[in-house]
């Protein structure tokens, strides 16, 4: 085994992508090496802000092959025998051997190839995996037809010492490298991994001064600002994240304590934290004594100052305040109005063409949280105003230049005016959840307007046909009905997707209609109303003559399953996009729950069984998988299968023949163990439903289990397709009762035994 050794070194990398490029770097390369026929070990990725670094241990040649190919039957058509020697690389068929089995003679063809030089294979695997590597985002560089995430600077490849010797990119391989830009830019002539980590790791005169390992730089960044902190009596604010992007910013990273003018402090955390953080990559501080931010900071160098970091705190400390003064003006400006005072200026922003501004958007979720309150045990008063502050805070100078605190300001507003604390938290937390890993809102009026919000974002976009398509979903649509399950299963909300939908498509849809009729009442006609909502014209002017001031939801307007037929529908949702739509939120139900390490088949075996209520749905998943992992749930499935395998087969033969399986049902069997089969089924069924009417599906299970030992003694000693055709008719008829009292529960064919 000898050692490969490669370098990519360019501009600086973009620290969110490095992780993952090293990543796909070692995956690429480990895997072309080892499907060329080598061994790969010692494998090592290095990855940083200027380059990435992959060593392996390989052998010089891939192997000899030596293989043996069956073909076809000797007197084999032509076409058969032609695909056999282009697949063994024979020029005539005279080169196979013969040989001889039970069935007669046929075709060995003997596959000798010799391995191939290790270097040979870098020199084709190398430029094939960077042409084709998957950045998210990349330039041209070099070469015209060549991208990289930034432009190539070098490229080491070395195969035990030796250059492999190619061009990518327009740059040739070598040995040579740089150091830090600063401490030790080099040259550096490396002559292996070892020797390359020696001298540009090292902290003395003449070398790099580079910390090849991510995770060491994490550590020293980590290790180095809490000590910093602690020597200062401070303490630093954990952040992940951020320490993960520094780490990927700085080759030779120090850590200085730099200070700010405590009058800052009286900003919000949030907006201190957030200008720290996202605008200038500084850690937060805070006293430990009292848990409040201190006001100094953590800044991160990718050089070692001759001073200590004096002047580079006291720069950077300049950039912040600058930063934060900023901030105080905005928070002085917004302070003028109240959180209320900034609605109707909402009404200047474009939520979408077709659905209006944000203040139509307010309007319809407040309309709707108030019907969603009382199913969340949320007081409607209260969700609807907090539906209708929620998102003033959009159009405040503070949201405006730090977007990513929207909610947060708006709550912290509304709480220094004395509001309700129960809305002051529906604002903040009405957006949640942004993500799989985000939480759930749990206060009732916040979670009616969460529910609020997404269910009309969603209804919204069916309604003007902007669903996702493939992997394109630029409104987020996936991501709020993810949200939808999330509340709520995770509040154990019951709301049924049916009978609710239509109160929901109701208060969606009007809500649109209302927006268009206040456009009508400055002069504009159905038709561009219609126009500009992309709705049938038919449609607004029938809406608009049952509103009355554009405010009262008539029975018709309420109801759309009542419509007369010949009218035709109000709304631009009809039952199939409804039904579009729900299936659309049982999707995310589906990947959600298997994220919960519930089985797919278990999961699709309830949801074909139909049903609206996402919490009763999950309710029955869970009792079922119970049921399945135990030996009652386990045998019993064998017993279901065995059933249904018998039934499909007699149900072919019947087809065939022109007649179906025996209808009605099963009368009492003479055979004892048929019997106890029929008075097990007869005493199951009834049980099985009521505890399923009851939602008692541990009890539905457990009476299921009864069946086990019945179904066994049945199989055991009853032969099914008897001679006497109506003792058969009748053990078909078990069968199918078997089957159907099974299916009470779940369509058990989906689950895979």
């Amino acid at each position: 085994m000898t050692e490969l050794f490669i370098e990519i070194f360019c501009e600086e990398i973009p620290a969110r992508m490095q992780e993952r490029a090293g990543a796909d770097l070692s995956k690429a390369l480990t895997d072309g090496l080892k499907k060329a026929g080598l061994t790969v070990e010692g494998v090592q990725s290095l990855t940083g802000p200027r380059r990435l670094v992959y060593r392996a241990d390989v052998p010089m040649k891939s192997p000899d092959i030596s293989d043996e190919r069956k073909g076809p039957r000797v007197g084999a058509p032509e076409q058969a025998l032609a695909g056999f020697m282009k697949a063994a690389g024979l020029s005539d068929i005279s080169e196979a051997e013969i040989r001889e089995d039970k069935k007669g003679e046929f075709y060995i063809a003997k596959i000798e190839k010799s391995g191939r030089a290790t270097a040979d294979i870098v020199k084709e695997l190398l430029p094939a995996v960077m042409t084709n590597f998957p950045w998210p985002k990349s330039m041209k560089s070099g070469a015209a037809s060549f991208r990289w995430v930034r432009p190539l600077q070098s490229l080491i490849c070395l195969l035990g010492g030796d250059v492999v010797d190619m061009e990518i990119g327009g740059i040739k391989t070598g040995r040579v490298t740089a150091g830090h830009r600063r401490h030790g830019k080099g040259p550096f002539t490396v002559t292996g991994f070892a020797d390359y980590r020696a001298q540009l790791e090292g902290q003395k005169a003449g070398q790099g001064h580079v910390m090849l390992d991510a995770q060491a730089r994490k550590d020293k960044i980590l290790s180095d600002a809490q000590k910093l902190c602690m020597d200062a009596g401070l303490e630093l604010v954990d952040d992940m994240g951020l320490l993960n992007e520094v780490a990927g910013l700085a080759e030779y990273p120090n850590v200085i304590l730099g200070d700010m003018d405590p009058s800052f402090l009286e900003l919000p955390g949030e907006v201190i934290r957030l200008s720290m953080r996202t605008h200038q990559k500084y850690f937060a501080v805070r006293d430990p004594k009292t848990g409040h931010l201190a006001p100094h900071f953590v800044v991160v160098a990718n050089q070692e100052a001759p001073d200590g970091g004096v002047a580079i705190a006291k720069g950077n400390s300049k950039v912040l305040s600058a930063r934060l003064a900023d901030a105080q003006f905005f928070q002085s400006e917004d302070a003028k109005m109240k959180l209320e005072d900034y609605y109707e200026k909402l009404g200047t922003v474009v939520f979408h063409k077709k659905l209006g501004s944000i203040k139509d958007k307010a309007e319809r979720v407040a309309s709707l949280a108030r019907e969603l309150a009382p199913k969340v045990g949320a007081d409607a008063d209260a969700a609807a105003q907090a539906a209708k502050l929620a998102k003033c805070d959009l159009v405040t100078n503070m949201v405006i230049e730090f977007t990513s605190l929207e909610g947060q300001i708006g709550r912290l507003m509304y709480e220094k005016e004395g509001g309700d604390k129960d809305i002051a938290l529906a604002i903040e937390q009405h957006y949640k959840p942004k993500g799989p890993s985000d939480e759930v809102p749990t206060n009732p009026v916040a979670v009616a307007v969460a529910l609020a919000d997404k269910l009309d974002t969603l209804i919204g976009f069916w309604a003007i046909d902007e669903k996702p398509t493939g992997s394109k979903d630029p409104f987020a649509l996936r991501r709020a009905a993810l949200g939808v399950v999330r509340i709520i299963l995770e509040n154990r909300v019951r709301l049924d997707l049916i009978e609710d939908i239509d109160m929901i498509i109701a208060s969606v849809i009007l809500g649109i209609i209302i927006y268009s009729s206040e456009n009508k009442k400055n002069g504009i006609t159905d038709k561009e109303i219609a126009d500009a909502r992309g709705l049938d014209v038919k449609i607004v002017s029938e809406v608009m003559e049952r509103l009355d001031d554009a405010k009262i939801y008539t029975e018709k307007a309420l109801n759309p399953k009542k419509n007369n037929s010949d009218s035709g529908p109000i709304f631009p949702i009809d039952e199939e996009n409804c039904n579009n739509l729900l299936a659309f939120i049982r999707d995310r139900l589906k990947v959600y729950l298997r994220e919960k390490g519930l089985r797919h088949d278990i999961i699709d075996a309830i949801l074909a069984q139909g049903g609206n209520d996402l919490l009763d749905i999950v309710n029955r998943i869970t009792a079922l998988q119970s049921f399945i992992d135990t030996a009652d749930g386990a045998n019993l499935m064998a017993g279901y299968k065995r059933a249904a395998n018998i039934l499909k087969a007699e149900a072919k033969k019947a087809k065939a023949s022109g007649e179906t399986l025996p209808e009605g049902a099963p009368e009492r069997p003479a055979q004892a163990e048929a019997a106890a089969l029929y008075d097990a089924l007869m005493s199951a069924s009834p049980a099985i439903e009521s505890a399923i009417k009851d939602e008692n599906y541990a009890e539905a299970m457990q009476n299921l289990a009864k069946l086990r030992t019945p179904i066994d003694e049945f199989f055991d000693h009853v032969t099914v397709i008897s001679d006497d055709t109506a003792v058969m008719k009748n053990n078909l008829r078990l069968l199918l009762l078997i089957r159907d009292t099974a299916r009470k529960i779940a369509d058990f064919e989906a689950i895979q035994s």
